[in-house]
């Protein structure tokens, strides 16, 4: 049997919540390569927002979601934090599209995301989200502030929520396909 491996990156800022959306959607125990966060990240990773975190991602998350017997989705978490951001060519090289992760405390985090898929042409998404069911922006307050086009969809998740996290890929991927149509 041919099967179509469709390779999707789930990046943004340092706590968005990328580790926890892959393993909330992988239909396998997910990779992850977190370490405790130590001294040694003291001022140079900023935690306000995210005072009570204590692990971080160091290299990659993966996970796989099959979505039919032809085609299988592989999911490629990227670092967040500045230090890391080395990595990211070669973990996009490949993909079809990206989710950028939003977390609204700090859009800020967001900014180096969005200009690398826009800068090198990737098709992605901004999936807001909302950490306690809170929506403290509109959709226009976050396309503002983001500075995205009317063409980059925005989705609002919960990255714990199993059923929230596929639709966010679901529109990343109707979002990558109208633009393969568009360039055919």
């Amino acid at each position: 049997m041919n099967r179509t491996s469709v390779k999707i990156v789930v990046a943004g800022g340092f706590g968005t919540g990328k580790t926890t959306m892959v393993g909330s959607v992988s239909e396998i125990p997910p990779l992850t390569t977190e370490e405790i966060l130590t001294e040694a990240s003291v001022g140079v990773d900023d935690t306000t927002g995210v005072e009570g975190k204590t692990h971080t991602t160091v290299a990659i998350d993966f996970g796989r979601i099959t979505i039919s017997p032809d085609v299988v989705l592989y999911l490629f978490g990227t670092p967040g934090q500045d230090r890391f951001w080395f990595m990211w060519d070669e973990i996009a090289q490949g993909a079809v599209g990206a989710v950028v992760l939003v977390d609204t405390r700090r859009l800020e985090s967001s900014f180096a995301a969005v200009d690398y898929f826009e800068r090198r042409g990737v098709p992605f998404i901004a999936a807001v989200n909302c950490f306690y069911g809170e929506r403290p922006y509109s959709e226009q307050e976050i396309r503002s502030a983001l500075e995205l086009t009317a063409e980059v969809p925005i989705a609002w998740c919960d990255a714990r929520d199993r059923d929230a996290s596929k639709l966010v890929l679901i529109t990343l991927l109707r979002h990558a396909m109208s633009r393969l149509s568009l360039r055919a």
